[in-house]
């Protein structure tokens, strides 16, 4: 195992470099000059020669990758054009809004979808199975902008002043506030030190279960249903999907028929003998769907009031925000690889039969 982690990790670095060096390509290909677009049309000439200059901007292409990937290689990501700010900062600020909603939209997609998938290849062709694809199909074809509102209004709007009523934005309701958990714990933390808890910290149900905060925990995953219920919804139906059909494909193979044979029951023999290998595939699709999330979404953080990757990365590509948008291209191919790479390894431990050395 240790041998194929290390080869992943070592063809990771040519895939890596590759993705950010057609990002840097692309993004100064685009029309558009990126000092007009942050400080807008009525900017002089003389204020966007030194604009450039300060940016780095006068100099040939091949020599402003040199220097990004210098800068890179030493934990520099640079500055923000538009916001004036290290983006290590807005990292620490965006990239947690999206990973604590794509991690509770994946777990309501797998949840919910995984059962739903068994549920209609056990009864396969039954109206149960013709029911459960129905919905699937019409979850995968609703679009998120609508599917968001309609969550909106229905639980914040008709069903407010009820038990039921959800927050239909935001990520805290108003006056309420985590403290940090190194401040709870006393950490000595400041400067650089601050970014990795500072990450931790943003990430709010995390936050407040390290702290003990159940009153802040109740209110932070109560704003997170909604927005996990529309992004989760579309990846919800294509696990159910795949689910089925790779149970359905295991359950004709010659050893299941032998396991009913040998008089097992079955749900024993679905569950137990036919469910594991049907994984394989479902495994794949989690793994991609995951790292597609964590990309960002930018139409659900938009409705629901999130400031997370997606929104910042829209602005930053609108705006010509090169650092932003190359920075956050980086972290999010290094996502990408590393779920890539639990993917493979779980294979070993669903199916025996692989060997990953």
């Amino acid at each position: 195992m240790a041998g194929f982690v290390a080869r992943r990790l070592t063809l990771a670095v040519p895939v890596l470099l590759g993705i950010v060096f057609v990002t840097f390509a692309l993004a100064r290909l685009l029309p558009g000059d990126p000092c007009r677009s942050t400080l807008g049309e009525k900017a002089t000439d003389e204020v966007c020669d030194a604009f450039n200059e300060r940016y780095g901007l006068n100099d040939p292409i091949p020599e402003q990758f040199r220097i990004y990937l210098r800068d890179a290689l030493n934990g520099n990501l640079g500055d923000s054009i538009k916001f004036g700010r290290p983006v290590t900062e807005l990292m620490v600020e965006r990239l947690p809004v999206t990973v604590e909603l794509s991690v509770y939209a994946m777990l309501f997609a797998v949840v919910i979808g995984i059962p739903l998938g068994i549920i209609s290849a056990y009864y396969h062709n039954s109206s149960i199975d013709v029911g459960t694809m129905i919905g699937a199909n019409i979850g995968v074809s609703m679009p998120v902008f609508w599917l968001g509102l309609m969550l909106s209004y229905f639980f914040g709007v008709m069903l407010k002043d009820t038990p039921l009523w959800l927050p239909p934005s935001g990520r805290l309701t108003a006056g309420t506030t985590i403290q940090p958990f190194y401040e709870v714990w006393g950490l000595d933390v400041n400067g650089d030190a601050l970014t990795l808890p500072g990450f931790i910290a943003n990430i709010n149900t995390l936050n407040a279960a390290l702290v003990g905060d159940w009153a802040g925990l109740r209110d932070a995953l109560r704003h997170m249903i909604l927005p996990a219920m529309a992004l989760g919804t579309i990846p919800l139906s294509i696990i159910a999907r795949m689910t089925r059909s790779s149970l359905l494909e295991v359950l004709g193979l010659n050893y299941i028929r032998t396991a009913r044979a040998k008089g097992a029951r079955e749900l024993v023999v679905v569950l137990r003998h036919g469910l594991r290998n049907a994984l394989l595939p479902v495994v794949t699709i989690i793994g991609l769907q995951l790292g597609t999330l964590l990309s960002g979404a930018v139409l659900t953080e938009t409705i629901f009031g999130l400031s997370g990757v997606g929104r910042i990365l829209y602005d930053s590509i609108t705006g010509r925000d090169y650092t932003v948008v190359q920075a956050f291209t980086l972290i999010i191919a290094v996502i990408f690889v590393f779920i890539n790479l639990i993917v493979d390894s779980l294979y070993a431990y669903l199916d025996p039969r692989i060997r990953l050395e």
